[in-house]
Formats: C-alpha cells, sequence, structure tokens
C-alpha cells in the first residue's frame, strides 16, 4: 500500500479555541497537509502509536507533532521525554507551541530535544503568522531525515 507524500500534523492541544485558532492558521497556510488533533498527552501517545481509539489508522509517522505543554493527564514535556527517548520518533520534528512563560518550560524543552518553541502570543494576527509560517516551513520545506 502506498502512502500519501503528505504526511499528518499532530496538533496535541487541550483547548478547543486554541486547537481551532492553530487549525485555522494552518488551513490559511494553504497547507495540504491532514491535520489531526488530539486533546492531552495520552491521546498523543495513542496517536503515535496506533493503539486505543487509533489503532486502524496505519503506521505512518506524522510530519511535525504541534505540542502544548500544560495538558491535563499527560504534559507536553512528559510526551517530549517519551518521543525522544524511543528511537522511532527521536527525529520527529516537534514544536511546543504553549502559552507558558516559565523559563523552566523553555529550558527543559531545549534539553529534550524540541525543534522549536512558539510562546503563543495574545494577539491574534500574530499567532496566525507564526502557526502559518511554522506549518509552512515543516510540512513542506523540511524533510525528516531517511531511515535506514
Amino acid at each position: 500500500m502506498k502512502h500519501s507524500p503528505l504526511r499528518t500534523i499532530l496538533l496535541v492541544e487541550d483547548s478547543l479555541v486554541d486547537a481551532e485558532m492553530t487549525m485555522d492558521a494552518l488551513r490559511e497556510a494553504n497547507l495540504a497537509n491532514p491535520v489531526t488533533h488530539v486533546e492531552d498527552g495520552v491521546e498523543c501517545l495513542d496517536w503515535l502509536y496506533a493503539r486505543g481509539a487509533f489503532a486502524g489508522r496505519g503506521e505512518e509517522d506524522p510530519a511535525v507533532v504541534l505540542l502544548d505543554i500544560k495538558m491535563p493527564r499527560l504534559d507536553g514535556l512528559e510526551v517530549l521525554t517519551q518521543m525522544r527517548a524511543d528511537e522511532r520518533f527521536r527525529r520527529t520534528p516537534v514544536v511546543i507551541l504553549s502559552s507558558s512563560r516559565e523559563e523552566s518550560d523553555l529550558i527543559r524543552s531545549w534539553d529534550l530535544g524540541v525543534n522549536a518553541y512558539v510562546m503563543k502570543p495574545v494577539d491574534v494576527s500574530q499567532f496566525f503568522q507564526a502557526v502559518r509560517t511554522l506549518g509552512q516551513f515543516w510540512a513542506v520545506l523540511n524533510q525528516a531525515p531517511e531511515q535506514d
């Protein structure tokens, strides 16, 4: 079975308002990539490992994971920790999209191997521009390294 060359953008965000704004910004960027939204870290890991509610989704890895930090059940930093500990997801691009202004979150994200960290601005137009730029870079221009 041949997979589509356009891999999924996985959006992990517990705020439905922020998730909808992010998806609107990605649509405005004219990306053809499908976007899947999950609401917390547990759902993210279930999607990545195609288990639970996502058991039938296939085995294709995402083009990029857009990851919030502050979420119920399992936060974004724990998701990032688990992804980087797994050879399969070690090179998957991860972008933190967070309203957290805590320096410790920023430092820990970089220490864990995040590819980019974007603070959600209060200004909606700035947020849209940041997400459009990120989406175009990670989904279109940036290719994950070939697996051996």
